[in-house]
């Protein structure tokens, strides 16, 4: 779960403060609890790491990052880590930025400083094309709940 905050400073992120991609900038975001929304999941994840409260909007991308493990040499398709990353596009509601949670440090960095960061793979790709291009028309699809 991952979310694009734009604004007018340019866009935000977290410098991972914890394995497996420590000292690494990303978009703010992380994993999904149990029961939890995806919309829920970004709005609770961006308030740990950036104290920020926000809305979420529209799906800007869904990220897929396969990370080969050590054994991916004697074991071909082997990995360490999938990830499948649903990114929202959020508009911050309130709160004041601070780093918190796993995170070492969160600011706003303006488009051309990220070509001197140390990213995450597919972080600036995933910046700039939703940067450059409309919201997706895709949306999550539940169930309707049936009470018996």
């Amino acid at each position: 779960m991952g979310a694009l905050i734009f604004g007018e400073e340019g866009v935000l992120l977290v410098e991972r403060g914890r394995p497996p991609l420590e000292g690494y900038w990303s978009l703010p975001g992380g994993l999904v609890e149990t029961g939890e929304r995806l919309e829920d999941a970004v709005v609770r994840e961006v308030w740990e790491e950036t104290g920020l409260d926000v809305r979420a909007g529209r799906i800007a991308t869904i990220f897929e990052r396969i990370m080969p493990g050590a054994a991916a040499a004697e074991q071909p398709g082997k990995c360490e880590y999938h990830y499948v990353l649903v990114d929202f596009y959020c508009q911050v509601v309130g709160g004041k930025l601070r780093a918190g949670d796993d995170s070492k440090a969160a600011r706003w960095f303006a488009l051309p400083e990220l070509a001197s960061l140390k990213l995450t793979e597919g972080t600036r790709e995933v910046i700039e094309a939703s940067w450059e291009l409309p919201a997706t028309c895709a949306y999550v699809t539940r169930p309707k709940v049936h009470v018996v």
